[in-house]
């Protein structure tokens, strides 16, 4: 079979779309991603050229787009009536509500295994990234770091609280959240008056967001490096 002019992100998007029926029975499994190469009548080869990993490679497409339909709302969203930690619940909502519970659940038992567990994190980090993205964030120095990093550890919480709550319309986890945002506004203001200490802007300089230029000053010692 020639694949010349095969479309892999199409071809992964309907693998996804055929898998989630079978995710709530079977988790991310092999079974499950066996089932929807049939369902689809495709090559299971192809498949697995396409998606190395079966379905582990299908839940973090899952966890993406939903970062992806996240953006999407948020952008619909009247932000600027909206006070700033209003503005970061408001993202984290709207990403948990971007996807079905179960397949959640399916996908944390999956990266809870040791050899997916980097594979989780970072789509965690990614999930802060893009929340922060989504809101306007431009850091390039230090904060790029500290923000995603407090977030991300805001976001696991809500998460685990979120896929046990049994309360109607997740009305404790949106409580819960809110809680949890209070943490990155506490952290913000802990992080101002550090940086007033007079040795801790120094030591940070040199932080740059990934393929952020260099701080000016900073590009003879990069070279020297080298």
């Amino acid at each position: 079979m020639k694949n010349d002019h095969l479309d892999v992100d199409r071809f992964r998007a309907d693998l996804l779309a055929a898998i989630t029926p079978h995710v709530p029975f079977d988790g991310w499994s092999a079974p499950a991603f066996a089932a929807a190469v049939a369902d689809l009548g495709v090559d299971p080869g192809l498949a697995r050229v396409v998606c190395p990993r079966g379905a582990v490679d299908l839940a973090v497409d899952y966890h993406r787009a939903g970062d992806r339909a996240m953006a999407a709302a948020l952008a619909a969203e009247d932000l600027p009536a909206l006070k700033y930690r209003e503005r970061v619940a408001r993202a984290v909502r709207l990403r948990l509500e971007a996807v079905d519970p179960e397949l959640v659940r399916r996908g944390a038992a999956v990266f809870a295994l040791p050899q997916n567990a980097a594979t989780g994190a970072g789509l965690i980090w990614g999930t802060a990234d893009a929340i922060w993205r989504a809101l306007g964030d431009t850091s390039e120095d230090y904060n790029y770091y500290t923000k995603r990093m407090t977030l991300s550890g805001v976001y696991s919480a809500v998460v685990l609280y979120w896929m046990g709550d049994e309360s109607e319309g997740h009305a404790a986890s949106w409580a819960f959240l809110e809680d949890r945002i209070g943490d990155v506004m506490q952290f913000e203001k802990i992080k101002g008056k550090l940086m007033k200490a007079p040795f801790i802007p120094g030591l940070l300089s040199g932080l740059r967001a990934p393929g952020a230029a260099p701080m000016p000053g900073r590009r003879a010692d990069a070279e020297a490096a080298r």
